[in-house]
């Protein structure tokens, strides 16, 4: 613990109410913080509302953000508009939004502030594993956006505050569906599942409460260790295609991955975009048959960052989850990882498989 047992620290969460955050929110608490959250969306988990300060507001208003910080001396800054939003409001909230929060928590005086980025920050490398000094070229709004972010944020290292910055593979665990949601109700209804290329790529993922394991030791490790840029993901995974199906394998209908030649995939999936008849986004479409793996080592090596889920466990637990809360979101959308997003035109495209 990094203040008295007196008086545990208190931890400011910026989007407290997401996926990561309420992942994060459980975490801390197990681990005896005191937690303070701030989101546009409501904090309705039962099992720890009562255990928090919950506070309404946006990151891009400042006095909201000041509100919030009142009495922590720890941010874990993981608000972020995600690549579905307008392209508006991913730079306002990404740019505009994490200055807001960097500078709010210099003023009342926080000891370190944790930044969650992205591995998006890479945009479509010619070379694998990515390390953090490589070339950032974000891809899109989002990836942009991303890249801009962390910029940002490291700048206020200059200026006296502890700035952690996390890139984290794409994460999966309870609470999260979004782009997942589609895998798993093509499994659980008993169908194969289409995948962009052969499937042979390596894709790396991680579990969320690996990535919560991380945020907990750049919050408790020496200053001197943390103020720096780490790569998360998970140290075991094989490619697309041997991960995603062991999902169908659980699911137990002895359907299989069918992959499909890439380039006219892709093309494809542009027109419907255009359209707005397709479930994904360019980030996802457009690196989905290509390798996509960072390194790890130097987080293993200064954090002691130890992934406890291979890809195809987080996979696993996190349809193991989706089907036991089925009954929550049926029939529901949304642009959050917490909501399923629309399957647009594959929804018809499911009944071929």
């Amino acid at each position: 613990m990094t203040e008295s047992s007196r008086q545990p620290a208190r931890v400011l969460v910026t989007g407290g109410a997401g996926f990561l955050g309420i992942n994060l929110v459980r975490q801390l608490l197990s681990t005896g913080y005191q937690v303070s959250t701030l989101d546009l969306a409501p904090f309705d988990y039962p099992d720890c509302k009562d255990r928090i300060r919950e506070f309404r507001g946006d990151i891009r208003d400042r006095e909201a953000v000041d509100r919030a910080l009142e009495d922590c001396s720890l941010v874990v800054h993981t608000a972020a508009a995600l690549p579905l939003y307008s392209e508006q409001d991913i730079l306002s909230t990404d740019l505009d939004g994490s200055r807001n929060v960097m500078e709010a928590a210099l003023a009342h005086g926080v000891r370190r502030a944790v930044h969650i980025s992205s591995t998006a920050v890479y945009g479509i490398p010619d070379h694998h594993p990515l390390l953090e000094d490589d070339p950032l070229d974000g891809v899109g709004p989002y990836g942009i956006a991303k890249v801009e972010a962390e910029a940002v944020c490291a700048s206020f290292r200059d200026r006296g505050l502890c700035v952690p910055i996390l890139r984290p593979k794409s994460f999966i665990g309870p609470e999260r569906l979004g782009v997942f949601a589609l895998l798993y109700d093509w499994a659980k209804d008993g169908h194969s599942f289409p995948m962009i290329g052969s499937g042979n790529n390596r894709y790396q993922l991680l579990d969320v409460s690996d990535l919560c394991d991380a945020i907990l030791l750049c919050l408790e490790l020496p200053e001197e260790k943390v103020n720096d840029v780490f790569n998360i993901g998970a140290a075991e995974f094989t490619t697309m295609r041997e991960d995603y199906q062991a999902v169908l394998d659980a699911a137990g209908h002895g359907k299989r991955i069918v992959g499909f030649p890439a380039r006219p995939v892709i093309w494809t999936l542009r027109l419907l975009e255009a359209l707005r008849l397709s479930p994904l986004y360019k980030w996802v479409y457009e690196t989905a048959a290509e390798d996509s793996f960072v390194s790890i080592d130097k987080a293993q090596r200064v954090l002691g960052f130890a992934p406890r889920f291979s890809n195809q466990q987080a996979l696993i637990r996190n349809f193991e989850w989706y089907l036991e809360n089925l009954e929550h979101f049926a029939g529901s959308s949304g642009v959050s990882h917490r909501a399923p997003w629309k399957q647009g035109i594959l929804g018809l495209a499911k009944h071929f498989f």
